[in-house]
Parts: structure tokens; sequence; C-alpha cells
């Protein structure tokens, strides 16, 4: 007998109709908030399929011109416009040489997943759950402390606290950045390149250097090997047909690409020597101690290793070949954080009392010259 009276819970409603009040449409004004949370999550969705489609513009812009150079350099120039056997022989074999390798380290670049901080760095449920019901940050620190005590992480933040990821709610390995784009954390972050469309990091790091290099190689072969004829029809030396505008287009824009890249790939070249990424440059990674730019240059033949490994035989192709794991660094630095419980070579510290003994100023490793 008590199903009957159920629906006296609409009364306000028919109040309102009855004093002339607009009656939500709908269903009632319970649908309103779901309603509107719908609509926001389509549009979120929609943004989102828009931003992953504009992401692919400059690769397709990439592409394309590479599609372009290849129809303009053996078609036009090679197979039409010139005349020795020899020369056209010659030059199809080391333009399809520098073009495969090109594409074979940008297709790498694109397509090697970014690798994240392996699940040691998580925080357990019991340390989120501190970390959300305790809000001083003093407290937060030591909770975080407890969490990194067994980590092997050297850096720090710019007030000496450890290094933290909200978003990924992990304490971040050393060289380990969030990338806002991606929105995750990366490991050994470089940058994030439109051009790759897709995070530089440890795991794709070698695979952009050989991009780099091998863009370079393809833009100075292809102005080259065009100079020549570029000069003839500019003084019209040939024959005004079809293939003109496409040799000299070409030579214009390998000459105009060569520029950047070589800047681009010395400036690169740079960092492998003092083995920094492009962040640690502009901003140097703060150990226990303090500041310091050069703390994981080991040498300059130790730093080349660190990218492309001990496999001398693999450095020139882009395969995975670097040392490590991501997760942790060699430095140059005797005197670590000696807080921590592990040393970098996996043995405990018996003396933890000994940072208090010890001056920043720290003493180096052997260096390779």
């Amino acid at each position: 007998m008590a199903a009957p009276a159920k629906p006296s819970a609409p009364a306000p409603a028919s109040t309102s109709a009855s004093s002339g009040a607009p009656r939500p449409s709908g269903g009632g004004s319970s649908a309103g908030p779901p309603g509107r949370a719908r609509s926001r999550s389509r549009a979120g969705l929609v943004r989102r399929r828009c931003q992953w489609l504009l992401s692919w513009v400059p690769v397709l812009f990439i592409a394309s011109i590479l599609a372009w150079s290849y129809y303009a350099y053996v078609a036009q120039l090679c197979i039409l416009t010139m005349n020795n056997i020899g020369e056209k022989v010659m030059c199809l074999i080391t333009y399809h040489l520098f073009f495969m390798m090109f594409l074979w380290s940008y297709w790498k670049t694109i397509f090697t997943l970014p690798m994240n901080p392996s699940k040691e760095f998580h925080l357990t449920y019991a340390h989120k759950e501190f970390l959300e019901k305790e809000p001083r940050s003093e407290i937060h620190q030591e909770i975080l402390r407890r969490a990194a005590k067994d980590l092997p992480i050297y850096t720090r933040t710019m007030s000496g606290a450890i290094r933290y990821c909200d978003r990924c709610q992990l304490v971040k390995p050393d060289r380990c950045h969030h990338c806002s784009v991606c929105d995750k954390c990366i490991l050994k972050m470089d940058h994030h390149c439109p051009w790759v469309n897709n995070c530089v990091g440890f795991s794709n790091y070698k695979f952009f250097l050989l991009f780099l290099a091998y863009s370079l190689l393809y833009c100075l072969f292809i102005a080259a090997s065009d100079l020549h004829y570029f000069i003839k029809f500019w003084t019209n030396g040939l024959p005004d047909t079809q293939a003109k505008f496409h040799i000299m287009f070409l030579f214009f824009a390998a000459a105009m690409f060569s520029v950047s890249l070589s800047s681009l790939f010395g400036y690169h070249c740079w960092l492998v020597s003092k083995n920094k990424s492009t962040l640690e440059a502009f901003r140097a990674p703060i150990f226990r101690h303090g500041m310091d730019k050069n703390g994981f240059s080991l040498g300059f033949t130790k730093n080349l290793l660190q990218v492309f490994g001990d496999e001398k035989k693999l450095w020139l192709l882009p395969i995975f070949s670097s040392q490590g794991d991501g997760c942790s660094f060699p430095t140059c630095l005797v005197n670590q954080d000696l807080e921590r419980a592990v040393s970098p070579a996996g043995r405990s510290n018996p003396n933890k009392n000994q940072e208090d003994r010890c001056s920043f100023p720290t003493c180096l490793v052997n260096q390779n010259p």
C-alpha cells in the first residue's frame, strides 16, 4: 500500500507549474547537470580529436616535401636531365641510400613510444593517502623522502626538495620531466618536437640524432649534385623544359634546409659531447649540494657511449643501443646524495652522517679527454 505514495515526490514541480514558473525541459531539473556534463564531455572529445589531427600537420608537411623531392630528383633530374649514364647510376644509388636512411630514422623517431618511469617510482596507495590528507608541505616532503629513500635519484628542485609530479603521482627519476603535450613524465626528456609529433627522450634520442644527420646529408647531396644543372638552367645552358622549375626549386629547398639542419645538428652534437639534454642546457640540473651544469658529463667518449652504446656497428643504424634503463644515470660527482640508503653502484652507505662533513666541490671520477 505504500507504493501509491511515491508519486507525491514531484509535488514541488507541479507547484511551480501552477504558480506560472517555467518548467525545465528534458525530464526535470535533475537532468540539467548531467546534460551539461555530457555536452562538455563531447566538446572535450571533439577538441582532443582536432588537436590530434593538427599535431600531424608538420609531419605531413615533411612527408609531402620528401615525396616531391623524390620525384624532382629521380624523375626530373636523374632520368630526364642527366645524359651521362655513369653519373646517373651513381647519383641514383647514393640518393636512395641517403633517402632510405633518412626515412628509416624519421619513422623510428616518430613511432618509438617515449619511455615512462617504472612502477618503483610511483607512490604506493598509502603514500598517496598521506599526501591527500596532509596539507603541510614539510610533511609532504617527509613522505616523499621516505618513498624515495631507496630510489637511484640525485637531482632536486630549486628549493632542494624531492622532484615529484602531481599529475602522474610519482617521484621523478633524474633527468625525467613532465611533458605538457603528451601529459606524461618522459625519461631523459629532451624536448617535444612538433616535426616528429613525439617527445624526444631516452627511447628515441639516438633516432632523432640520426634523423638530423641523414636529413642533413640528404639535403647536402641533393644541393651538391643539383648545383651543376641549376647553373646551366640559370644561364640558359639547357632547354627550357618542365624540369627547369623542379631542378631550380629543388636546389633552393635543399640549400635552405641544409643551413637550418646543420645548425640544429651541430647543437645536438654539442649536447651529446657534454651529456646534456636541451632542457638541461637551458636549466642546469640541481643536486643535493647545489646546481651543476656538468653533473652528468663523464668525458667525451663516455658521453658518446651513453647515447650510441657499446656496439659500434649499430651507431649509424636507427636501432636502439643506448646505455642504461633511462631511470638512473651515472654522474661525475663522487659525493652524491648521501642521505640515500643505496649508492649508485647499488651498495649501501654505512655512514649516513658523512654528508655533514662533505663540501660541495666534489671530486671528479676519471674522465676520458
